[in-house]
């Protein structure tokens, strides 16, 4: 009999590595099997026991509780135990999870290769390596992915520029340097199943004909740098990496940098700036990077989760994935749910989940106890969503519809007692300390808005600050030179729109 117990690191600080000490010094540590996490963060330390092929939870399970979950065991009554949570995939089944970016997460050590392999993974790069670079750029065109990163760019589109390219060297960077309030998917992934990211930047390799790849990873993340580093000689062992992936005659290769701690080096061009050993700074586009990127060459750049899923496109089929979703929107998002909420955790499911079932059914609405107010979808620079429109959809054009956007699916609640103008004023303070500093409107314009928000706030001359904060807004949005400074003000003015009232205004605002 198995004992699974993650090692990803949220489960660690909320004291899992206690708890697989005390499993080990119990049973020893041959049955202890140290995974990543399944996203349940409020089931965390999570222990799993495999009993008759299938995966029984139990959590939150401290250090101290070990002993009488054992004697559970012993006797046959793990039904019975007050923190039994049943079967893991029964579980993902009712949420309405369809676990395919994270179908290992949480299931396999990080680094066991076998169990990789066991589990279906190598199986999407070993049909890419079927078919020629086209067939593969199709086949993702075909499953409607698009960037997971924030913008939702359709990633075959971009992949495509960078293989019709005629210039050579061509590059794959990976950008990990996840920074967005709310969102952890990212760093779940690379410390649970990093053999899947480096599959589908191996994929996309083959695809546009690089044989080199950066994974750009960011400073907070030391964990997470340890298990790719660990897991990068594994690969390369069983041939995933290196001059000859599994004797295809095809080369490829990943090295992992680290970032430096600036949220704005997540942009594409600013993370390449670094990437070359220079100030993070936004270039001007064009060109874009996947005409000239990395060294002036072509590059394709994709978040994590986003090359991550590639490889059960190419394993499964482009229909497979395509059949969900909605709309525009196709296939599965990583939906990472926290703030005030009950249930926070990581949730895969097909787009078109509404923010309602989301926060009140599945994550059991705000762990106050009180009713949701505000919800913001897309990192610090998304917009707040109201209550009444918690009947919206999770895809992109439909948050569009309300003014908001998916961005990389971080979801952070807020319930009735939320001073919305207070959240306005910390957007601009975000992004003041944030900004790269190159563009006026982003430089300046964050530092003038605080200002005029305090001076709402202090009941100074209300409406002719008002009117200057939207029109403040409406110069960044349209002059700032990248997505830092033109989309703070999203946050802002949803505040306004939504919630006049914490602006000490008595009618709703008009929209902008």
């Amino acid at each position: 009999m198995k004992y699974y117990v993650p090692k990803d690191s949220a489960a660690v600080s909320i004291g899992a590595e206690d708890t697989a000490h005390a499993l080990t010094r119990a049973i020893g540590e041959a049955d202890v099997v140290r995974t990543g996490s399944r996203g349940f963060y409020w089931l965390e330390p999570l222990v799993e026991i495999e009993q008759d092929g299938r995966r029984l939870g139990f959590g939150p399970i401290e250090a101290g509780d070990v002993e009488a979950l054992i004697a559970a065991v012993s006797d046959g009554s793990v039904e019975n135990h007050p923190r039994y949570v049943g079967d893991i995939d029964t579980l993902l089944r009712e949420q309405g999870q369809r676990r395919l970016t994270f179908a290992r997460c949480g299931v396999i050590a990080p680094t066991d290769w076998d169990a990789f392999v066991a589990h279906g993974g190598s199986a999407g790069l070993r049909a890419a390596l079927q078919h020629d670079g086209q067939k593969i750029v199709d086949s993702v065109k075909e499953s409607g992915l698009r960037g997971r990163g924030g913008a939702g760019f359709p990633t075959g589109i971009k992949w495509q520029t960078v293989h019709d390219a005629p210039a050579t060297p061509k590059y794959i960077v990976c950008n990990a340097d996840e920074g967005d309030s709310g969102t952890y998917a990212d760093r779940m992934l690379m410390e649970g199943d990093p053999f899947t990211l480096f599959e589908g930047m191996a994929i996309a390799g083959v695809a546009v004909g690089a044989e080199h790849g950066y994974i750009y990873l960011r400073s907070e993340y030391p964990d997470a740098a340890r298990t790719l580093k660990a897991a990068l000689d594994v690969a390369r062992e069983n041939s995933m990496l290196g001059a000859d992936i599994f004797g295809s005659g095809k080369a490829f290769d990943i090295q992992v940098r680290m970032g430096a701690g600036a949220y704005i080096c997540g942009e594409e061009t600013s993370l390449l700036e670094s990437l070359e050993g220079k100030r993070g700074l936004v270039r001007f586009k064009p060109p874009l990077p996947a005409i000239q990127g990395f060294m002036g060459q072509p590059t394709v750049i994709n978040n994590v989760i986003t090359l991550a899923t590639v490889p059960s496109i190419l394993a499964q089929g482009a229909p497979n994935y395509h059949d969900l979703g909605v709309n525009k929107s196709r296939g599965t998002l990583t939906i990472q749910l926290c703030g005030n909420v009950a249930r926070p955790g990581l949730y895969e499911m097909p787009f078109g989940v509404t923010l309602d079932h989301l926060i009140n059914d599945i994550g059991g609405g705000c762990a106050s106890g009180r009713p949701v107010r505000a919800v913001q979808v897309g990192g610090p620079l998304g917009a707040y969503v109201p209550a009444e429109h918690l009947g919206t959809q999770l895809g992109y054009e439909e948050m569009a519809e309300v003014k908001a956007m998916i961005g990389h699916g971080g979801v952070v609640v807020f319930d009735d007692t939320v001073d919305m103008a207070q959240q306005a004023r910390f957007a601009m303070e975000f992004c003041d300390i944030e900004s790269c500093g190159k563009c006026t409107p982003c430089r300046v314009g964050s530092v003038r808005a605080q200002e005029v928000i305090d001076r709402i706030i202090d009941e100074r001359d209300r409406d002719e600050n008002i009117e200057l904060l939207r029109e403040l807004c409406d110069t960044m949005i349209n002059g700032s030179l990248c997505a830092h400074g033109g989309m703070a003000p999203f946050p802002v003015l949803s505040a306004l729109n939504h919630f006049p009232q914490d602006f000490g205004v008595a009618e709703p605002a008009e929209t902008v």
